[in-house]
């Protein structure tokens, strides 16, 4: 890390201390010791910045202190970290601390934020809209992505780039898993009885049901509310600015409708199997 982000990286941490004495002060010390460090979790594309967004509304209802640090899983210069780097950041966090990551459900990681005094929120998406959100990124938002070259001058058209995102791209210097791997690496977490799992779905249409129940999931681990409930809700939906994300597009639910032929969503159905219906967002095939 060159000189640039070691200093950005010691400002952060010395505005990190700052914030967390300033929410002390204001909420009381005790209060802020019996609070979990809450970890925003998600695959990329499937609504980090939503969750990362809602959880910064706590920091208006209570003595949360977000430090404005990069995903745990990343380095000041957006550089993927080594595993233990990825822990230290995690075990660096303090109670009432917010972070975000995107992290793939295994061990060491797992141990990590179920630990004690941890509160972990996954979030997911339809996989549908995730390629396509995907897409869009990787060839109108980011010309600097990995895929960006491959997608723009070797692919031509929408039905082939969402077909390379269904199978997976083995070239060198575009490699990209196909999306039954991809979700694999994640569904774990689904089976972790100490993790909120939360579809990015629901915090966009069902919002305030999606809301308290993270609400009961961090009083089950030691948040007592200064405000009441619907404050809190209130709080943490004027927290929600998507056009505030480097990333926002649409993210609307079922945007996929408009872009999967029928090429794709008989691909996908080949190669997805029975994914859909194991995340709730289909009965059958028959979509």
């Amino acid at each position: 890390m060159n000189l640039y982000f070691k200093t950005k990286r010691l400002l952060k941490l010395a505005r990190w201390q700052a914030r967390r004495a300033a929410a002390a002060l204001r909420w009381g010390v005790e209060s802020q010791r019996r609070l979990p460090r809450v970890l925003g979790n998600a695959m990329p594309k499937s609504g980090s910045h939503l969750i990362i967004q809602v959880l910064q509304g706590l920091t208006e209802i209570g003595p949360f202190v977000n430090g404005g640090f990069p995903p745990v899983n990343r380095g000041e210069d957006n550089s993927k970290l080594p595993e233990a780097a990825i822990l230290d950041n995690i075990r660096r966090m303090r109670p009432g601390d917010i972070a975000y990551g995107y992290l793939q459900a295994r061990q060491p990681f797992i141990s990590a934020v179920t630990a004690p005094g941890m509160a972990s929120v996954f979030v997911y998406r339809d996989p549908r809209d995730m390629i396509v959100s995907h897409v869009f990124y990787a060839t109108q938002m980011h010309p600097g992505h990995w895929m960006h070259r491959y997608y723009t001058e070797t692919l031509g058209s929408m039905e082939e780039r969402i077909n390379a995102a269904i199978l997976g791209v083995e070239k060198p210097g575009s490699e990209l898993s196909d999306i039954r791997t991809k979700y694999e690496n994640y569904l774990g977490w689904l089976d972790q009885a100490d993790v909120l799992c939360m579809r990015f779905e629901d915090l966009i249409l069902q919002r305030e049901t999606a809301l308290n129940r993270l609400l009961d999931y961090l009083e089950g681990r030691g948040f007592i509310p200064r405000v009441s409930r619907s404050q809190a809700i209130q709080a943490m939906e004027r927290a929600i600015r998507p056009a505030r994300s480097g990333t926002f597009r649409r993210g609307q639910p079922g945007n996929w409708r408009e872009h999967f032929t029928q090429a794709n969503k008989e691909l996908f159905r080949l190669r997805a199997g029975d994914l859909l219906i194991r995340l709730g967002y289909e009965q059958d095939d028959a979509w």
